[in-house]
């Protein structure tokens, strides 16, 4: 029990017209010994406060229903390592379950649409947390794609329009690459390695090390560690309340509803832009993160669909 809590509880239990000398003695004394008992024996109060558990590895676990071979003791302990890492950071991991529910429902039919399996939603939240990050090498987004993989894919980075930051047309990006990843190497689990490292330098490293499995790869701590992380991110997110997170429906982040506008022309400025839909101009850029400065010049008459509240 905490100091303030039982002193509170104490107070309140006997009444401010009660409290006597004596009591104020006895609770003092009580504060002594509690005190003492604590720096005498602190392993009591962690007893009765506080308590780490080891968590238990599920039997079998998948990943796009590919089997994680939990025999393999090196494989055990990686995931061991991301499943204890990621439930007991728990602001971040309650965060993960919050903006999950608020953008999986944008994210999950893209990739059904395009065959790729629902478990790579997972990969998101490992590159970015489900935030439009930039990392220290310029990945950018939920999807964390450089600007050269952008372009090649077809999406517009400049001044004005950056797409790395538009979820749908990112997640699109995303699968594609997947997809090519996927017919090249033969496994799922390759291609979410090959997301982190690269296609050429997995290929490189399945080559000199004469192997054709993920899980047979001796590669670089980061994608070492990055199929598990997506893994243990699955794991956790998916049975939080085995984990311990506890919430409402009302406590999870909701998308409002939009509606999309089209533009085929330039924006001189966003701010009474936003206002002729009865926004303003920062819930305008909330919505619209791709639009990456205060006006749009448009001198090709591309035709741009703009998220408007309803």
């Amino acid at each position: 029990m905490k100091l303030d809590t039982f002193f509170t509880k104490s107070i309140f239990t006997v009444g401010v017209a009660t409290l006597t000398l004596g009591g104020y003695f006895a609770i003092t004394s009580f504060i002594a010994n509690y005190d003492e008992d604590v720096k005498t024996s602190p392993e009591k109060s962690f007893e009765n406060d506080y308590n780490v558990f080891a968590i238990d590895l599920p039997e079998q676990i998948d990943f796009a229903g590919e089997k994680i071979p939990l025999d393999i003791p090196d494989i055990k302990e990686r995931l061991d390592r991301e499943l204890l890492v990621n439930t007991y950071w728990q602001s971040n991991a309650l965060l993960l379950i919050k903006r999950a529910h608020k953008y999986f429902p944008i994210i999950e039919p893209i990739l059904k649409k395009n065959g790729i399996p629902d478990d790579f939603k997972y990969l998101a939240v490992a590159e970015s947390g489900l935030e439009h990050v930039v990392s220290p090498a310029g990945a950018t987004g939920f999807w964390q794609i450089m600007k050269g993989t952008a372009q090649d894919y077809g999406l517009e980075v400049n001044n004005n329009v950056d797409e790395r930051y538009h979820i749908e047309k990112a997640t699109e990006v995303a699968s594609q690459y997947l997809n090519n990843s996927k017919e090249r190497f033969g496994t799922w689990t390759l291609a979410a390695a090959s997301y982190n490292a690269g296609n050429a330098g997995i290929s490189r490293e399945l080559k000199r090390q004469e192997v054709d499995d993920y899980f047979d790869l001796l590669l670089n701590p980061e994608t070492s560690r990055y199929v598990f992380r997506i893994v243990a991110l699955k794991h956790i997110l998916s049975n939080a309340e085995d984990f311990g997170f506890h919430y409402e429906d009302k406590d999870l982040y909701e998308m409002k509803p939009i509606k999309k506008v089209e533009v085929d022309t330039a924006v001189s400025d966003f701010v009474n832009f936003a206002k002729q839909f009865n926004m303003n101009y920062k819930t305008l850029k909330i919505h619209n993160p791709w639009l990456r400065d205060k006006h749009l010049d448009n001198y090709s008459k591309k035709v741009y669909k703009i998220e408007v509240l309803k």
